[in-house]
């Protein structure tokens, strides 16, 4: 067997230490045709000039 990262008595300590948090109540996200015209507009219609984190074509 390999070597292993620390010992394994500490596993999941930070996740023990960390506090419930309920989960919240969450709007449900639209599906199928909805989803997609969601991402179109998300990704074409809406992101104007700021298409891609390189784009120098239209920052300049």
């Amino acid at each position: 067997m390999g070597k292993v990262h620390g010992s394994l008595a500490r596993a999941g300590k930070v996740r023990g230490q960390t506090p419930k948090v309920a989960k919240q109540d969450k709007k449900k996200k639209p599906r199928g045709r909805a989803h997609k015209r969601m991402q179109y507009n998300r990704r074409f219609v809406t992101a104007g000039k700021f298409l891609f984190h390189n784009n120098f074509f239209f920052s300049s």
